[in-house]
């Protein structure tokens, strides 16, 4: 099977999340190509359709794999190949992009949402799936805190929690992070920004922390705390997408109840004192949200979508 993947290529990389769940399409047994958009909002990707179907002539794909709303928008406007979406959050969130999403939607030969919250805001009636984006299980993920921290150059007997992001991205919500943290005075604990990191160093900078600390204003279905939990690390997080489902039964793994630093600050306390890894490995697993279960499940769609096509 021909996959062709439609995404944004405007920071001029494709999303980490998106090229790991190619590469497990791929140890599937299919054959998947990339086509990047570049420009911004609908004219910006308007640009692009002549060399999408050069592109579609060249690769010659069974099925486009579009991913947030406005590609798959994008992706329908040939009518050649059928479109499965998938929406991410902030196209469902964002009531100025979810009315392009909606016409993605009706065009889309099958819809997947991310999260059980933008599906009930999108409300589809047919042709969708709920199915989170999976992560790559790793051995690296099993390092010891203190070999992370020596690899890391972190201190040995230092605190750290490790916020979602980098403090310069306004959705991240850091102020709110930064003021739960400073409640914490007599740990002398300090906040590390997620930013400028490598893959294998994001890791180990989750195995060595002592808690992982999420406070965004939206979120989907947030890869990084599916990566602390494949980690071990204990988890701090607001409300907000899937976070309080994917922690649900996961001891050392706290959902705030509101948005107040003193809630944030007394879950933290209990997050730090939490000895060991989580079992947040096992719950992946269980949910079937790692790569490997997640593609098998998206290899199904397609086939759907080319049963359907065909009859």
């Amino acid at each position: 099977m021909r996959i062709l993947v439609v995404a944004s290529f405007n920071k001029g990389r494709f999303a980490p999340f998106i090229v790991e769940q190619v590469g497990a399409l791929e140890k599937q047994g299919c054959t998947t190509g990339f086509f990047g958009l570049q420009g911004k909002g609908l004219r910006g990707y308007l640009r692009n359709l002549p060399l999408l179907k050069q592109k579609i002539k060249e690769f010659c794909p069974d099925v486009i794999h579009a991913h947030y709303g406005l590609s798959g928008l994008f992706a329908n406007l040939q009518r050649r190949i059928p479109v499965v979406t998938t929406y991410h959050g902030s196209d469902i969130n964002d009531k100025k992009v979810l009315p392009f999403s909606r016409v993605a939607m009706f065009l889309s030969a099958w819809n997947v949402f991310v999260s059980r919250k933008t599906l009930e805001i999108a409300g589809p009636k047919e042709k969708y799936k709920l199915l989170p984006c999976g992560i790559d299980l790793s051995d690296l993920q099993l390092t010891e805190k203190a070999e992370a921290r020596r690899k890391m150059n972190l201190q040995a007997d230092g605190k750290y929690i490790l916020f979602a992001g980098a403090f310069d991205v306004e959705v991240k919500n850091a102020p709110l992070a930064k003021d739960a943290v400073a409640l914490l005075q007599d740990i002398k604990t300090e906040l590390l920004e997620l930013k400028g990191y490598t893959r294998e160093e994001v890791t180990l900078l989750m195995c060595a922390a002592d808690a992982f600390l999420l406070t965004s204003f939206m979120e989907g279905s947030p890869q990084v705390i599916k990566e602390a939990m494949a980690c071990g690390c204990p988890i701090v997080s607001v409300d907000v997408g899937d976070v309080r489902e994917r922690v649900a039964g996961v001891e050392g793994c706290y959902v705030a109840n509101t948005r107040e630093p003193e809630e944030l600050a007394g879950l933290l306390r209990k997050a730090m004192s939490f000895e060991g890894r989580t079992k947040g490995h096992d719950k992946i697993v269980a949910d079937g949200i790692d790569n490997r279960q997640v593609t098998k499940q998206l290899i199904e769609i397609y086939e759907r979508v080319l049963r359907s096509e065909n009859h």
